[in-house]
């Protein structure tokens, strides 16, 4: 810190013996002593109520980083869900103009406007159709009941094409014979 050698310490030393006196100089020492320490504290207590600042400050800048991180990958999913949306809804459009001219083929008496009817029908129920809402997964934390639900069927709903065809083998209240 200071850079004080033997010798000049030898020198404070025997400058003070002479100034004090034999009687004050162990009285100044302790003195000089107790105000070297409390120098020391107080720098040591200032150096680490800076490093506590800085600290401080370092934690206030990555948590702003990653709010920013956390906002961009928001945008990203939204972005992503609003594609996957318009993908599926084109998937979708296509399935159902697919539906309608097998439909059409398969039933060439049938008269556009009950075509259109059930088409609009279909749409109708697969818009109203609630959506399944998906699970969270579990807390680490929170505790865990063994709940079983029934299986599920797995094999998606088709809708019977052939419906609106009348056989003649059907009665003219739609049972067979």
């Amino acid at each position: 810190m200071f850079d004080i050698g033997f010798t000049e310490l030898l020198l404070v030393a025997v400058v003070a013996l002479v100034v004090l006196g034999p009687e004050r100089l162990p009285k100044a020492a302790r003195f000089a002593g107790l105000w070297v320490r409390r120098a020391r504290a107080q720098w040591v207590s200032v150096k680490s109520e800076l490093e506590r600042e800085l600290a401080a400050e370092e934690l206030k800048r990555s948590l702003h980083d990653a709010k920013q991180a956390a906002a961009g990958l928001q945008r990203t999913m939204q972005e992503t869900e609003a594609e996957v949306q318009a993908k599926v809804r084109a998937a979708e459009a296509e399935a159902r103009r697919e539906i309608e001219s097998l439909r059409r083929q398969a039933s060439p008496g049938l008269a556009d406007q009950d075509a259109t009817a059930v088409t609009e029908a279909t749409t109708a129920a697969a818009l109203a159709a609630p959506e399944t809402p998906q699970r969270d997964a579990p807390q680490p934390d929170a505790p865990q009941a063994e709940t079983r639900s029934p299986p599920r069927d797995e094999t998606p709903h088709q809708p019977d094409l052939l419906a609106g065809r009348r056989d003649d083998t059907d009665t003219d209240d739609g049972r067979q014979r």
